[in-house]
């Protein structure tokens, strides 16, 4: 099993950052030190390994790259388009390809000045070759800068990419955008892929895991795809069309029966068509999703034909790939991922038509005859007809009764001691060897004090059997009352009072079933607009037929909800009749502007009042006096403010300017200032 992990790749340096490196390399592990008197030997010797170590280096360095970096042809089809898709296959080449000529051009300039060093007749020329070797290199590596910047950006987009395995059992999920594929693989595996009620949530391919029957399935959930040319659809599509045309897969094609996803179920059906020949020789199974929104049956005539024909194209699908088709029935579900109904039956499906397919294959396949080569299972024949029982050796038995004995044997606590820590690290329970009616009882926990009280004080050895009287007699009560009581089970109703009856049943059954999607607390369930919601739900028109059917006046009822919606939209302030008052000048004029005055004075705002502004009852004499003792409070914890901030972990200079760092060179003399 093929693995591709594009995590493992080595991080790309910069054009800047790559000659830093190998020059730092070469000035540490090489010899630094030279004088011209050595002989004209050592010192082409000393500068031709200092050529060649930078040239091994950045030899190295530069086949990492090529190396890790996956080759197209030589990889997965499925990774090899989506590269290209991603990457432009292209560029991708000619970036790889200027760093193997880098490679190849540092190699020659090695070789080319190693030929020249041999010559060299001084300490200064072989230094100016050395110099004029490293600096081309150099000058290489800063040619190819782009082309390392580019292969970065694409190490980083490629070890984001998910761990796709081509040849495992994969369930491919694919429909247009906001159907609710991002939903179904959020039920069925541990996958949080963000579910939003708009198109092109998810960008990219995702993958989540499954079991069924004991074997682990790979889900994959691709971006929405658009009906349109081929050479029309964007980046996001075609990682959806990569993923169908290279994975054999189970593909579920998902259709949004509701139209909240804003398309219709002519543009889906469209849809499937254009993409039909990327299924052939692949299950396929047409999911009808968003049945709480509008159930199959409910669909237009039209949009039951083009879906009913999509289910033909799914069985054809089926034929083609030598099966027989047991159950039409198994290539078009419906579910709703909202309520989960149908989901695991989606899922189910899906798998067993995947794993049958696979086995199909594999009997069909030429390692069949190697596998029944291997064993032969015996099946003998009756010769006669005397009778021969089962013989199991005695040696056998006794073996057997042996190991069951050492079975039974009990554990005594200092062997489940010594297995599970020792001292120390194992408690012995001590409540399993408990008597009790029940064993689950053993581990309850009994408060000793409850509500102040001491619990023994309160139990009673026969509360059992009163408990039991108790009952028998709510029992017999429970039964008279049944009996004296009127019992409503449809039969002595009218058809009128059975239809009130039967609509009451399931305006209940709605209601709880509303309160349980309420009560769930799945952060990422679809959320379906309100422009969706069939039954016009919280409107006052609605509020008002309801009560006009129970005979009640619904006027005030609608005049409030309408008075506080406005409330929450935000109103203009009233004014106060005093206030409205105030605004008209009396005859009087003063009296009329002291009103004002001390009504706008009441509404507005209180102001803090400033520490230094004298308030009777202080036991000061004015604001002068209290000004000076807010002052004198002030000096007084300076000082132990400041000593307090003084620790081990704190910003503090405790002497600003130390003598042994500001007073300069010692004049030769005594030394007693130390």
């Amino acid at each position: 099993m093929v693995q591709y992990n594009f995590k493992k790749i080595t991080v790309v340096p910069n054009g800047k950052d790559f000659i830093d490196i190998i020059l730092s390399r070469t000035q540490r592990q090489t010899p630094t030190v030279v004088h011209k008197g050595y002989k004209i030997s050592r010192l082409r010797q000393f500068y031709m390994r200092k050529v060649k170590y930078t040239q091994q280096n950045f030899h190295e360095k530069l086949s990492t790259i090529i190396d890790e970096f996956p080759r197209l042809d030589g990889i997965h089809p499925f990774y090899g388009d989506l590269l290209h898709v991603l990457y432009n296959k292209d560029h991708y080449k000619l970036a790889l390809g200027q760093v193997n000529t880098a490679r190849n051009l540092i190699g020659k300039i090695c070789r080319d000045y190693v030929k020249l060093l041999k010559y060299g007749d001084s300490l200064y020329r072989c230094k100016c070759l050395k110099v004029a070797a490293l600096g081309r290199m150099c000058t290489v590596i800063k040619r190819i800068g782009p082309s390392l910047a580019y292969l970065e950006q694409v190490r980083q987009h490629m070890a984001r990419l998910p761990s796709i395995d081509p040849n495992t059992r994969t369930v491919l999920i694919c429909g247009y955008p906001n159907v609710g594929k991002s939903s179904f693989i959020n039920k069925i595996t541990r996958a949080d892929v963000d579910v939003q009620p708009y198109a092109f949530t998810t960008k990219s391919l995702f993958v989540g895991h499954t079991d069924y029957k004991y074997l682990r399935y790979q889900v994959i959930d691709t971006p929405g795809i658009l009906d349109r040319p081929f050479e029309d659809r964007n980046i996001i599509e075609m990682c959806s069309i990569t993923a169908l045309a290279h994975l054999r897969a189970a593909i579920l094609f998902f259709l949004d029966i509701s139209g909240s996803c804003g398309y219709s179920i002519a543009q889906q059906a469209a849809l499937f068509h254009s993409i039909k020949s990327l299924f052939m020789n692949k299950p396929l199974i047409v999911v009808c999703n968003k049945t709480d929104l509008q159930p199959l049956e409910g669909v237009s005539e039209e949009d039951k034909k083009l879906i009913m024909e999509m289910k033909a194209e799914a069985l054809k699908t089926l034929v083609g790939q030598g099966g027989e088709p047991t159950n039409d029935e198994s290539v078009l579900l419906t579910m709703s991922t909202l309520t989960e109904d149908g989901v695991i039956a989606v899922k189910n499906a899906a798998c067993e038509r995947l794993l049958n397919q696979r086995v199909e294959i594999k009997m069909k396949s030429k390692k069949i005859n190697d596998c029944l080569n291997r064993f032969h299972v015996a099946e003998p024949k009756q010769r006669d007809q005397k009778e021969r029982r089962p013989f199991i050796p005695q040696a056998v038995l006794e073996a057997k009764a042996k190991q069951a004995a050492e079975k039974e044997k009990r554990k005594t606590e200092k062997d489940l001691e010594d297995e599970n820590g020792g001292a120390g690290v194992y408690s012995a329970n001590l409540r399993k060897n408990y008597i009790l009616a029940n064993d689950e009882w053993k581990e309850d926990v009994l408060p000793e004090i409850l509500d102040g009280h001491n619990v023994y004080d309160f139990i009673d050895p026969d509360i059992l059997n009163r408990l039991e009287e108790l009952e028998r007699e709510d029992g017999l009560r429970q039964a008279e009352e049944l009996d004296d009581d009127f019992e409503i089970d449809g039969n002595e109703l009218s058809p009128e009072e059975q239809e009130a009856l039967a609509a009451i049943r399931k305006k209940k059954s709605l209601l709880i079933q509303e309160h349980r999607k309420k009560k769930s607390t799945a952060e990422s369930r679809p959320i379906v607009p309100r422009k969706y919601d069939k039954d016009r739900k919280f409107t006052t028109e609605r509020m008002g037929r309801q009560l006009s059917t129970l005979g009640l006046d619904p006027s005030l009822a609608i005049d409030r909800a309408r008075s506080r919606s406005v409330s929450r939209r935000g109103r203009k302030r009233e004014r106060s009749p005093e206030n409205r008052g105030a605004d008209v000048m009396d005859i009087d004029g003063d009296s009329s502007s002291k009103k004002q005055r001390t009504i706008s004075r009441s509404r507005s705002r209180s102001v803090s009042r400033p520490p230094s502004e004298f308030v009777p009852g202080e036991g000061l004499k004015d604001s002068a006096q209290k000004i000076k003792a807010v002052k004198l409070a002030k000096k007084s914890v300076k000082k132990r403010n400041k000593d307090a901030r003084r620790g081990e972990a704190d910003r503090v200079i405790p002497t600003l300017k130390p003598k042994h760092l500001f007073s300069g060179k010692r004049s030769i003399g005594k030394t007693q200032r130390r």
